[in-house]
């Protein structure tokens, strides 16, 4: 029978309100090419995901499968994954002090071989310090004392000797870093965790085990990053730029570089068509309207936009399309309630979008899944305190 983390991940954490609602966020597929488990941004979805080979799994107890599960959400609630490694310092380096820095947290919830602060090579090292604190006070020596991923450093038999291994896997943290498509995955993972993490906090709150084992200044360090203002002109560039789709064309002004001078190059071309649905109801402020075509005036020649104005319906006959690289300015043309089926109805109707932006104050009930994927531009209220929840991404405009 196959190890079921979905479940092991339910039944483990029903204790710990805020890691049980982070844990429903967070994809889990299994991966039998890894030693152990990973957390990582899939560049496809950009999304968190988490990776595990089930035998490693099945072989814990089930405190230590909890506390590596506990030890991945802490991998993203600290920043670990999206965070670039600092320049000029080996991979294994920086992964050991990212670990140390989590495990300080997770004392005598994890297998033995586990890094530890005051264990092993690393006993002359305080407990509860930052990756980068343990990255300027660690050794090449101590280094040197640690297995790799998965595996600790052999003692007397061929065991692991305590506080020498790195538990999970650490591929693809900082692969690809500098490239385009990688940044925008990053960023938009970032935004929909801080969303759940903000889901998490207030499951947590309302909860009678309160934050679990979640201690109180960690609590405080986990409030202020959901503080921390997000750059939502950053998010909407993004949102497009992932949208986008790629075509190639051939064409005798590029030399073809596999066939030089016997078949043309190819072109590439990147486009992508955005539904923009504009919320009609007079509670949706001139002011954010402004602000957003202000926004995609900029943006307008990275995709071609559809402009939908909606209250209660859409009319079709003020649907326009915005040309490539010109201006539009923010006009109300409609005034109603506001029903968020009536646009997503004419976006499916016509199938052909590859991502949808929707400004409203977030005042209506939720609407109909989308063929294409969705974000949302509010304001503080909206984005706070909004009508319904949504696993989409919410943005406010400020």
């Amino acid at each position: 029978m196959s190890f079921d983390l979905k479940l092991h991940a339910y039944r483990l954490l029903m204790d710990e309100p805020f890691f049980a609602c982070l844990s429903r966020k967070i994809e889990k597929r299994e991966d039998r090419s890894i030693p152990t488990a990973g957390v990582r941004v899939c560049p496809d979805s950009a999304q968190f995901e988490m990776l595990y080979n089930p035998d490693f799994l099945a072989s814990l107890p089930e405190e230590h499968i909890k506390g590596v599960l506990k030890h991945e959400f802490y991998h993203l609630i600290f920043e670990h994954v999206t965070s670039r490694k600092p320049e000029g310092v080996p991979h294994k380096t920086w992964n050991i002090a990212a670990d140390l820095a989590i495990n300080s947290h997770l004392v005598g919830e994890l297998p033995e071989m586990a890094c530890m602060p005051g264990v092993g090579p690393f006993e002359n090292l305080p407990k509860l310090k930052s990756a980068e604190w343990y990255l300027k006070n660690i050794t090449d020596d101590q280094v040197d004392q640690c297995g790799g991923e998965g595996s600790g450093e052999p003692g007397e038999g061929g065991e692991p000797q305590p506080g020498t291994g790195q538990l999970d896997d650490h591929s693809g943290w900082d692969e690809d870093s500098q490239s385009p498509a990688q940044e925008a995955a990053n960023q938009m993972a970032k935004e929909r965790l801080k969303q759940a993490m903000k889901e998490a906090a207030g499951e947590a709150s309302k909860s009678p085990n309160g934050w679990g084992s979640i201690g109180g200044e960690l609590k405080k360090d986990i409030m202020k990053k959901l503080e921390t203002k997000v750059d939502w002109k950053k998010v909407l560039r993004y949102f497009i730029k992932t949208s986008q789709r790629a075509s190639k064309s051939s064409t005798v002004r590029r030399i073809n570089k596999r066939y030089a001078y016997i078949h043309p190059g190819k072109k590439v071309k990147r486009q992508a068509k955005i539904a923009i649905a504009i919320d009609q109801s007079g509670s949706v402020s001139d002011e954010m309207l402004e602000k957003f075509f202000g926004e995609l005036n900029k943006l307008s020649k990275l995709a071609a936009f559809t402009v939908i104005p909606f209250d209660t319906k859409v009319n079709e006959k003020l649907v326009y399309e915005w040309g490539k690289g010109k201006r539009h300015k923010a006009e109300r043309v409609m005034c109603g309630g506001t029903c968020f089926d009536a646009p997503t109805d004419y976006i499916n109707k016509r199938g052909d979008f590859d991502g949808v932006i929707i400004l409203t104050d977030m005042e209506a009930p939720a609407p109909k899944a989308c063929r294409a994927q969705r974000m949302w531009m509010t304001d503080e209220r909206g984005a706070s305190r909004p009508y319904f929840q949504t696993r989409e991404r919410v943005i406010k405009i400020d």
